[in-house]
């Protein structure tokens, strides 16, 4: 069985242009004072500052980047970071010898092993449904004339998408029995889903997509869209001689001399009506085929990852629980399975559980292929041939099988009722635990490690998890690392606590169809790791808000960069009062959520919070 799980701390895409606008307005204040007036859009000033600074933004702004004395400097553009790299994340699911889902583990309970050399377990959570809920902060209004109670905030957060399924159809793959079942299927989950759930389809061709909506109506619809469309190919075509992915990536990548001579052998009965004489000449017309179908499916499956690939982006721009469900009936990686692997790291990096479903259902080995369009075997060879295709159905699974298993998903498969298989596939499972660690003296070669997960007691208990990495073959750099970091968090739902922090809202009615929405962090500077630095306290701090509608959608954000030197009597007053940021976003009437992310200069603490705000028409 190859080997292809991956561990380089991929950065997957380009930095998403999320935490764009609006520059926020930072103030250094006492809980005690008033409530602020409406936001402006100048910049922060430092406590030092004098106040006719305060009344430009642009020389208060040149002012703070030009003095060397400035205690609290807000800039637009990031820092240099120090980055915990090469981080490996194992996502692993634990089941009792009655299948259940052991749930009472601890980070002591495990034993992870790299190239069966053991390791420390550095990084250690637990994940259920119920963590990823929405836990809003308090929202307040600006006035009483729009004010909104508590109580309606905690009912629309409670309407607010809890969960993101994307549906990934393999139609480049399935055939036109896999699809018709499939919809079917499909069609009857879609319709017994939650108000709560929001549902995504995408294709592996890329030419069917639906974004993230609740409208059950509207995705069974959208399903009579789904038809097979192979990429290479096609009914009626046969090359002479055949040769298929399978067999052409024996020849090619394993050098199975007999897999040649089958190949050769056909040459001679197609091209030359028997005459072995020609061998020589079967023997290069063999190589020249087999080289092109390696080609042809190689792109093939390049092709569906990558839309694999940007299924899992576009899910991980959703906040809160995120399950993927890719429905194909496999197909065949051949050198490619550091692709299947990057994959895994993507999304376990993200969150993202991936359940997988084999669409054939319940199959029998199929010796003559398609009856509809049956291979052009000779009597000599079709004995090899039909090994061939017998092999390559049973290698289509290995895909399915392990982006389930290491993402911490179900692998669905060899059974007809599609039904059940689609409704266990949504869920994502009970309890999973997240273990990470950083290889020692990792090189940048890009080989595979293989990975071990086992417990520490005697327990027969099984243990799911991917099964090794592949080192990266470039040094990772440490701003994006960081950004990217920061974007994980933003898109998740889970609360950090590294810093202790407070989120409100304020909203403003401009009119009937627009709305200032500021929001309010309170963070506490005693939990803040200072460093003195010429007789100051120094840090950075990266604070990152998104603010999404009630489908999930991203509707707009920010981010500030904030360079802090406090002197002593600086710090031991905002010690005391904390320090307060306010960002200021323009709307419509809604309600949204709102998330927070702080994280200091070395990333070794991280704050993050939920907030809801309904903004009334």
């Amino acid at each position: 069985m190859p080997q292809f799980p991956f561990a380089r701390r991929v950065l997957f895409f380009l930095v998403f242009p999320l935490l764009c606008g609006v520059c926020a307005v930072l103030n250094a204040q006492d809980p005690s004072a008033p409530t602020p007036a409406p936001p402006s859009t100048s910049a922060p000033a430092s406590p030092t500052q004098d106040e006719s600074a305060k009344q430009d933004p642009a020389k208060s702004t040149n002012a703070q980047q030009s003095s060397e004395n400035s205690e609290l400097v807000s800039q637009d553009s990031p820092a240099t970071f120090k980055v915990r790299v090469n981080l490996v994340l194992v996502r692993v699911v634990v089941r009792d010898n009655q299948g259940k889902v052991v749930t009472n583990l601890r980070r002591e309970d495990f034993q992870l092993f790299d190239n069966r050399k053991p390791q420390a377990i550095t990084f250690f959570s637990t994940e259920t449904p119920e963590s990823q809920a929405l836990r809003p902060a308090a929202t307040l209004a600006a006035n009483e004339e729009s004010a909104v109670t508590p109580e309606e905030v905690q009912i629309a957060a409670k309407k607010l998408p809890q969960r993101f399924v994307g549906v990934l159809f393999d139609d480049v793959h399935m055939s036109m029995q896999d699809t018709t079942v499939v919809r079917d299927a499909a069609t009857r989950l879609f319709g017994a889903l939650a108000p709560s759930d929001r549902v995504a389809m995408f294709s592996a061709s890329g030419q069917f997509h639906l974004n993230f909506t609740a409208d059950h109506e509207l995705l069974a619809k959208s399903l009579y869209s789904l038809v097979p469309r192979p990429t290479t190919g096609g009914a009626g075509f046969h090359d002479c001689p055949e040769v298929t992915y399978y067999q052409a990536d024996l020849i090619q990548n394993k050098s199975d001399s007999q897999a040649l001579a089958v190949a050769a052998e056909d040459a001679v009965q197609c091209a030359f009506n028997g005459d072995e004489t020609k061998i020589a000449q079967a023997n290069v017309m063999a190589q020249t085929a087999s080289m092109r179908s390696l080609s042809l499916g190689d792109q093939e499956t390049e092709f569906a990852y990558r839309h694999v690939e940007e299924a899992i982006k576009q899910l991980s721009a959703m906040p809160g629980q995120r399950v993927m469900v890719f429905v194909s009936p496999g197909f065949i990686p051949s050198t490619l399975w550091s692709e299947t692997s990057d994959l895994i790291d993507r999304a376990s990096h993200a969150g993202i559980v991936i359940n997988t479903i084999d669409a054939r259902g319940l199959y029998t080995d199929d010796l003559l292929g398609d009856i509809a369009d049956p291979p052009r075997d000779s009597p000599r060879t079709s004995g090899f041939k039909s090994s061939y295709r017998v092999a390559a159905q049973m290698a289509q699974d290995q895909v399915l099988e392990e982006l389930a298993h290491g993402t911490g998903g179900t692998f669905f498969h060899n059974r007809n009722d599609l039904d059940e298989g689609l409704r266990e596939a949504v869920a994502a499972p009970p309890l999973s635990y997240l273990l990470g660690f950083s290889p020692q003296n990792l090189k940048v070669d890009g080989r595979f490690h293989g990975l071990k997960v086992s417990l520490t007691s005697k327990q027969k208990y099984s243990i799911q998890a991917r099964n090794g990495y592949y080192a990266p073959k470039t040094i990772p750099n440490p701003v994006e690392a960081a950004k990217q970091e920061i974007r994980e968090a933003i898109f998740s739902q889970e609360e950090l606590h590294d810093v202790p922090v407070d989120l409100q809202t304020q909203f403003f009615k401009k009119d009937a169809s627009s709305a200032r929405l500021s929001v309010l962090t309170h963070f506490d500077l005693k939990s803040i790791h200072f460093r003195k630095e010429e007789g100051r306290n120094a840090d950075i701090l990266t604070i990152a808000t998104a603010i999404f509608d009630d489908n999930g959608n991203f509707v707009t954000g920010g981010e500030k960069t904030v360079q802090m030197k406090l002197l002593d009597t600086t710090y031991n007053r905002l010690s005391r009062s904390g320090l307060t940021l306010k960002s200021s976003y323009d709307v419509k009437p809604g309600t949204y959520m709102v998330r927070l992310v702080v994280r200091d200069g070395d990333g070794a603490q991280m704050a993050a919070r939920n907030g809801a705000v309904v903004i009334p028409n």
